[in-house]
Parts: structure tokens; C-alpha cells; sequence
């Protein structure tokens, strides 16, 4: 049972929404620190520790499980009313 065209635009307009708002949430709190930093001159920050690489995919491994946990979810109340 395949859903009609409607209510597909629907889902896809309310998550796209959803996924605006946390990325307009994430900006303005990245623009708050920014702006709560206090300016340090080059001479006085001191050489610290390498920062840790960001591991593109590990992160991009655990969204795909995250991906295939919802698919699997949604798939488990298929004939359900609750979507």
C-alpha cells in the first residue's frame, strides 16, 4: 500500500521543516559563542594539543544505522494509523 502523492509532500514539507529548524538552531548557537569569545592575540595563545580529527566515517556509519533503525521502525507499523 503505497501512500498518495499528498500526504508524501506533506511528510517531505514537515521533515524538511524540522530539519530547518535544528540547523537554524545549531547556527545561532554556534554565532553565540562565537560572539562570547574573547579575542586573544595570536602571541598569547600558547601551542596546545593537536585537536582530534573529526572521523567522517564513523559519523557517516552510525547515521546510516540510525537510517536503517527508522526504516526498520516504520516498516514495523506499516499497516498502523499511527504515521
Amino acid at each position: 500500500m503505497k501512500p498518495d502523492n499528498k500526504q508524501s509532500q506533506k511528510m517531505a514539507a514537515a521533515i524538511s521543516a524540522v530539519f530547518g529548524y535544528i540547523r537554524s538552531e545549531e547556527d545561532a548557537a554556534a554565532a553565540l559563542a562565537m560572539s562570547m569569545a574573547e579575542p586573544v592575540a595570536e602571541s598569547a595563545i600558547e601551542p596546545s594539543k593537536p585537536v582530534a580529527p573529526v572521523k567522517l566515517w564513523g559519523i557517516s556509519g552510525r547515521q546510516d544505522m540510525m537510517s536503517m533503525r527508522n526504516l526498520m521502525q516504520l516498516r514495523t507499523f506499516q499497516g498502523s494509523k499511527l504515521r
